[in-house]
């Protein structure tokens, strides 16, 4: 798995709205266009693919940035903290997903 900073900017409302709830499907939003998310290489790619076909390539624009650990623990957040370490990012991702996993 490998932790992500997903960055974007779309310049067409409707776009951008498509993004942010795809998005906040497989990961949490820590600033308006900015997105943390721990991602196996198969969710990597699905998630890639669906973006891919919710932008304007012209116009529009997705970052990722891979973080290793090393990284993630030398964050400075200057403002408003979140209530949550940049760690719990990857535990809310798991959290969120089991119950669509499971057959219960």
């Amino acid at each position: 798995m490998t932790f992500y900073l997903i960055c974007y900017d779309i310049v067409e409302d409707r776009r951008r709205t498509k993004v942010s709830s795809l998005l906040e499907a497989y990961g949490i939003r820590v600033q308006k266009s900015v997105f943390e998310a721990v991602l196996t290489p198969p969710q990597f790619k699905k998630l890639e693919q669906r973006l891919k076909k919710l932008i304007n390539s012209d116009c529009d624009q997705l970052r990722f940035y891979p973080l290793l650990a090393k990284c993630r623990t030398q964050v400075i957040i200057l403002g408003i903290q979140p209530n949550f370490a940049v760690d719990d990012a990857a535990i809310f991702n798991v959290v969120i997903r089991l119950p669509s996993q499971s057959k219960i």
